[in-house]
């Protein structure tokens, strides 16, 4: 800003080239915090510390400039802004559910729907899942041997045409949390 290229707007654009390289660099606020409101808030001490060096014309003294109290505005400025920052991701954070459980990210649309079924009934048949389903008796049974397999499911009583499915302890313990 010492150089003072414009007649007017020379903060502007300096505000505006810091902003860009700390977006640039990765501190982006996201509009999360604006540089712009603390600068009002702080409008006379940001002037004292854009005075970077006593003369009236802005090219004399330039070389000699103490840039101390702008590092110091600045610097505190970034502090506010990032804590500020934290604290709202933090408070936002606080709201957000808990993220889902390992076990149910691993399940497909089709077994989270009969997951759903559970809630209401102990035990399923395949035919009931087909139902629920819209597929084959044949497409469920394969279904029902895969969640076998990867514990979603467990077989309840030997008997071959009446044979039901429960959920395993895993996921039982998720009805009603999904």
């Amino acid at each position: 800003m010492t150089i003072h290229p414009y007649y007017d707007g020379n903060g502007r654009t300096a505000r505006l080239l810091a902003t860009f390289i700390l977006q640039r660099g990765g501190y982006g606020l996201e509009g999360l915090y604006s540089l712009e409101e603390y600068h009002a808030r702080e409008l006379e001490r940001y002037y004292r510390a854009v005075a970077a060096h006593p003369h009236h014309n802005d090219y004399e003294g330039r070389a000699d400039a103490d840039l101390t109290e702008w590092l110091e505005y600045f610097t505190e400025l970034l502090d506010e802004a990032f804590s500020a920052v934290k604290e709202e991701t933090l408070r936002h954070a606080a709201k957000q559910p808990a993220a889902e459980p390992a076990e149910l990210r691993r399940l497909d649309r089709r077994a989270r729907i009969v997951l759903g079924l559970f809630a209401r009934t102990e035990t399923l048949s395949t035919g009931e899942m087909a139902a629920t389903l819209g597929i084959s008796a044949r497409m469920a049974r394969n279904l029902v041997k895969e969640w076998i397999a990867t514990d979603f499911l467990v077989s309840i009583g030997a008997a071959k045409k009446t044979r039901r499915y429960g959920l395993t302890e895993e996921y039982r313990n998720h009805i009603g949390n999904e």
